[in-house]
């Protein structure tokens, strides 16, 4: 699958470009090529010197879309609707979200949108695409670090039941990551809120890598 990533010089999208690149055709895109393009030459580094085969190029993040069969937000959800205005040419695309809306004081709360999710939010922005959440609850800092293996359970919630399972099938590509289907886009809610509750724990508690498993 050819796989772009809006947003993919940021720390999950390096991170994201650096797993899927492994098994799959990667854009990484920005708002201006040439911070791809560094961020891309550094991913390629790492993993030549790592001696792990990839397929990772650049674009901006209008190339990503024109280029790519699915396509990853990996933004902040407060940077959703002037990305979104930004591109064209997102009709007939699966665009999966991993957007998390949060408001951080003493400690981290979900703050979703009117429409219920980010992802349901993207959905109504986007009516003829094909709009999946997953990737939500993995930690954050984990994503670059490739010595560490992914062994979280990723929830995936999305209306087209081709659309979801082909995002499943990416979830299930990357290092031990085990996709499960988690009900219509409505219940990405319910993930997306997941979120600011695993900060908090891990805040509070003085822990580490906290994540969602389901066994």
């Amino acid at each position: 699958m050819k796989v772009g990533i809006i947003g993919g010089t940021g720390f999950i999208g390096t991170g994201m470009a650096l797993r899927l690149s492994q098994n799959h055709e990667v854009i990484m895109g920005s708002r201006k090529k040439e911070k791809a393009t560094v961020s891309c030459d550094a991913c390629c580094l790492t993993l030549k010197e790592l001696d792990i085969p990839f397929n990772l190029t650049s674009s901006t993040n209008q190339g990503v879309v024109d280029d790519s069969d699915i396509i990853i937000f990996s933004i902040p959800a407060e940077m959703l609707s002037v990305t979104v205005d930004s591109l064209t040419g997102l009709e007939g695309k699966i665009v999966v979200s991993l957007m998390n809306p949060m408001e951080r004081g003493d400690y981290f709360r979900y703050a979703p949108p009117e429409e219920g999710s980010a992802a349901q939010q993207l959905q109504k922005m986007l009516p003829d695409s094909t709009v999946v959440s997953a990737f939500n609850n993995i930690p954050a800092k984990l994503w670059n670090q490739m010595s560490k293996i992914l062994d979280y359970t990723v929830c995936v919630c999305g209306d087209d039941k081709d659309g979801k399972q082909i995002v499943m099938e990416l979830v299930n590509s990357i290092s031990e990551l085990k996709a499960l289907d988690a009900g219509p886009l409505a219940v990405s809610a319910t993930v997306e809120a997941i979120t600011p509750l695993l900060i908090n724990i891990a805040k509070f508690n003085k822990m580490r890598d906290v994540g969602v498993y389901f066994r």
